[in-house]
């Protein structure tokens, strides 16, 4: 590299100063964002797809009431893409996400794992989403445990996962799921601030959201419960902090899993190692 460095630099053609052909070709260019936008339309028709069967169901409760008058008619789903949709031209199974209201924007995939809560507590399945929100990939995450491990008789997981459909859909296969569906307690464990005037709780108004917020109020639920902060927060915490993993270094939806794959499984070794050190 450093014999062709100095012959490009000795010869009279100024090739650094070029443009890249993908770039300097317009052609070239137009072509990829004519692919953007194809992907962008095949986006929301399958958007619209998932939509249609909700909205059809709305029209026909709807058309049961006897009062037709009250409430607005449902809006058809759109098939055309939102002005504010993107698809980036270098990674487009990608997503513009950030971590809160407070973070900016960037390309990013939303990386899951599931863990065991009792014995050793490995990752049992890690997998990557390209959606920023939780609210539709707890039924995902279990389904990606292998079925050599078998199913899960319970399952916990934070208010960012509470969707009644997909704790339906784990109760359909004998899986119960404690689902906060209140906001997180971020009150510091050393705060001396004085504290504000508690508001009223608010009460769910979905049926299943008030059966788990009875089943989490109960002794045995906050006692289940309280091992989630101990089991899945802390090995995000070594991915990041100990073994230094903050940003994926492949592109496409495909590799990207792959490469998560082997930071749980990087998180398992180190975790059976150490184990192993401790018991000898």
């Amino acid at each position: 590299m450093l014999t062709r460095a100095e012959t490009a630099d000795a010869s009279s053609a100024d090739a650094g100063d070029k443009l890249p052909a993908e770039i300097a070709r317009r052609e070239a260019l137009c072509a990829r964002l004519d692919d953007a936008r194809r992907r962008l339309e095949a986006r929301a028709k399958a958007r619209a797809a998932a939509e249609r069967a909700a909205d059809e169901a709305k029209v026909a409760a709807r058309g049961a009431r006897s009062d037709r008058s009250k409430g607005k008619r449902p809006k058809p789903p759109d098939e055309t893409p939102k002005a504010s949709e993107q698809s980036n031209l270098t990674d487009p199974d990608s997503r513009p996400m950030r971590k809160s209201k407070r973070h900016e924007y960037r390309q990013a995939y939303n990386a899951q794992a599931v863990v065991d809560a009792e014995g050793s507590q490995p990752v049992v399945a890690a997998r990557v989403s390209d959606c920023a929100s939780d609210i539709n990939e707890l039924a995902a995450n279990i389904e990606a445990i292998p079925p050599a491990l078998g199913r899960p008789e319970t399952v916990l997981a934070d208010s960012r996962c509470a969707n009644g459909a997909e704790v339906a859909a784990l109760a359909e296969r004998g899986i119960d799921a404690l689902v906060s569906v209140s906001a997180e307690d971020r009150r510091r464990t050393h705060d001396f601030r004085p504290s504000r005037p508690a508001k009223p709780a608010r009460q769910p108004k979905a049926p299943w959201c008030r059966e788990m917020a009875a089943k989490l109020d109960s002794k045995a639920g906050r006692a289940l419960y309280r091992l989630r902060k101990q089991t899945v927060e802390p090995v995000f915490g070594i991915v990041k902090a100990v073994l230094g993993f903050t940003r994926f270094s492949l592109r496409g939806l495909d590799k990207v899993d792959g490469e998560w794959r082997l930071v749980a499984l990087a998180c398992n070794c180190k975790r059976l190692h150490n184990l192993r050190m401790a018991a000898s």
